[in-house]
């Protein structure tokens, strides 16, 4: 069984995308893929699935800093529940709160106001979901 885990951070019009190990805990930024009203190529994201074979998807969950939903956690909650539909496989939603203030933070200091580009915003986002999502303890498997 694969240990590798695929991340979304969920947009209308841009979804960014991580890749991780359950085993390292550690992730990396992958590709933004384009949405329109936050529906993605989905054949697109298959084929990057079928690249990297992950055995569970992430989804970010956007929500207000009091953990009240927003207008866009709808939507994410929608987005997740497709993928479920089109890929056969888990998926979580975790919240997200916070990911893209922290991914904006860790490019600026890298490379300054030329760093933050959306793609690179949404992926290190994703990344940042991931690395928490891993962080928590494993769920028990179901009896």
């Amino acid at each position: 069984m694969s240990a590798t885990v695929i991340a979304f951070d969920f947009g209308l019009r841009h979804i960014g995308t991580a890749i991780g190990l359950r085993l390292t805990g550690q992730a990396r930024p992958l590709m933004a893929l384009k949405a329109c009203d936050g529906v993605p190529n989905w054949q697109q994201l298959a084929t990057l699935l079928h690249t990297w074979q992950p055995e569970t998807l992430v989804v970010g969950l956007p929500l207000n800093m009091d953990g009240s939903e927003q207008p866009l956690t709808q939507s994410a909650r929608q987005f997740a529940s497709t993928l479920q539909t089109h890929c056969a496989l888990p998926v979580r939603l975790h919240d997200e709160r916070l990911s893209t203030v922290e991914a904006r933070a860790r490019l600026f200091e890298q490379g300054g106001y030329r760093a933050l580009s959306k793609s690179q915003v949404d992926n290190l986002a994703a990344t940042i979901i991931l690395e928490s999502w891993l962080a928590l303890p494993p769920l028990p498997a179901p009896s």
